[in-house]
């Protein structure tokens, strides 16, 4: 316990230094192509019934997540592809549309912005058509850095200054929203468990997004 609030005290002395300096991102945008518009306008429909003629959100919710592996570049391409490749049955059978986010962190903390924090994006389920996603590089067995913990926590509070956001959940944390007035989703079955990012990174970022009062549940 002495150990874990020693790194606390260290991680946010780090991050009052960093807030001194601008965030820094990347534009590194991802196809979006007249396909992917259909595509999101349909998913828009079926999965939310909401009817638009452009696939924009007006966020309120911010997910972290981790990519399970991979690299930036791999993670870019992946995400880049416009239908879901045919291995992801569960997801495919309720759109072709791909996987996306709006932004990925690299393992240095690099913030790279892959589409408009305002343009839809298939990450978290029942909870697209209000969330921006923050994809970071690493998995369960490659724990997330603490640079990506100060990165994650300079871009939201940079989100939180351009639109309403409320909440900051973890992908994880997703399935507490079911049955709330947020939760939009169509199919009652469509739904799957995650563990990403992990329960430490979440409690870190949180710890230096304290005064925003963001809530994890509805």
């Amino acid at each position: 316990m002495k150990n874990m609030i020693c790194a606390l005290l260290v991680l946010m002395a780090c991050f009052t230094k960093a807030q001194s300096n601008e965030l820094k991102i990347i534009s590194k945008p991802i196809d979006y192509s007249r396909e992917r518009i259909n595509l999101s306008l349909d998913y828009l429909k079926s999965h939310y019934n909401m009817v638009q003629n452009s696939p924009t959100i007006s966020p309120k919710i911010i997910v972290l997540h981790y990519t399970a592996g991979g690299t930036v570049e791999t993670n870019y391409k992946y995400f880049n592809r416009t239908q879901l490749e045919s291995a992801r049955n569960t997801l495919k059978k309720q759109s072709t549309l791909n996987v996306s986010s709006q932004f990925i962190v690299d393992r240095d903390g690099t913030v790279y912005q892959l589409m408009e924090p305002n343009l839809f994006a298939r990450h978290t389920i029942g909870l697209n058509y209000c969330a921006i996603g923050i994809e970071n590089i690493g998995s369960k067995s490659q724990p997330l850095t603490e640079k990506q913990v100060l990165a994650n926590a300079q871009l939201v509070r940079y989100l939180t200054k351009k639109y309403k956001i409320e909440y900051l959940i973890g992908h994880s944390e997703y399935g507490a929203f079911r049955g709330s007035k947020l939760w939009k989703e169509t199919d009652p079955n469509y739904f799957t468990v995650k563990e990403d990012p992990g329960k430490d990174f979440m409690k870190k970022v949180r710890l230096l997004v304290t005064d925003l009062d963001l809530k994890d549940k509805p």
